[in-house]
């Protein structure tokens, strides 16, 4: 089982303390076509409005894949059994970030939530897009990858939380 975790901290006497640490516990799957293309399938089923922020939802409705970017795409780069991918990001025509992911040796673009944009007439800014580190203090995973991530795999995945006395 391969481990994920996601530290929350504290300042304590002047120094950042982890204050509790969530692992997810989760199998990787390998990056080949056929893994991807099962992955995309699945996907659909498990985007949910749950993993949005309020700001997406509204426009989600019509566009199941709208929002969906961010955490997708670092759930797949943990998720996938490879050390050739890269984020990429760029603003969209709304002046949104979209996120997706490449491979570094090939050039391939995966982008599994570019429906957002193709379903409504939309190209995906890919043609501007730049290598990204993720959101967030020290680049550690979001709540929404560890659920979507344990989404994908309902009866292999856990989540567990640590909490720590300071």
């Amino acid at each position: 089982m391969d481990k994920l975790e996601r530290h929350s901290y504290a300042k304590i006497d002047g120094e950042w303390k982890i204050t509790k640490t969530i692992t997810l516990s989760y199998e990787k799957i390998p990056y080949a076509l056929s893994t991807i293309s099962a992955i995309q399938k699945k996907l659909e089923g498990v985007l949910t409005p749950d993993l949005l922020t309020p700001k997406y939802r509204e426009e989600n409705e019509t566009n199941p894949m709208y929002g969906h970017c961010y955490h997708t795409t670092q759930a797949m780069f943990y998720f996938l059994d490879t050390d050739v991918l890269v984020p990429y990001r760029a603003k969209d025509w709304r002046g949104d970030d979209h996120w997706w992911l490449q491979d570094k040796e090939s050039g391939i673009i995966l982008d599994f939530t570019m429906d957002q944009y193709l379903s409504i007439g939309k190209e995906p800014p890919h043609n501007k897009g730049k290598i990204s580190s993720w959101y967030g203090w020290k680049g550690r995973p979001h709540m929404r990858t560890l659920k979507l991530i344990q989404k994908l795999q309902p009866d292999l995945a856990t989540i567990e939380t640590k909490k720590y006395s300071i």
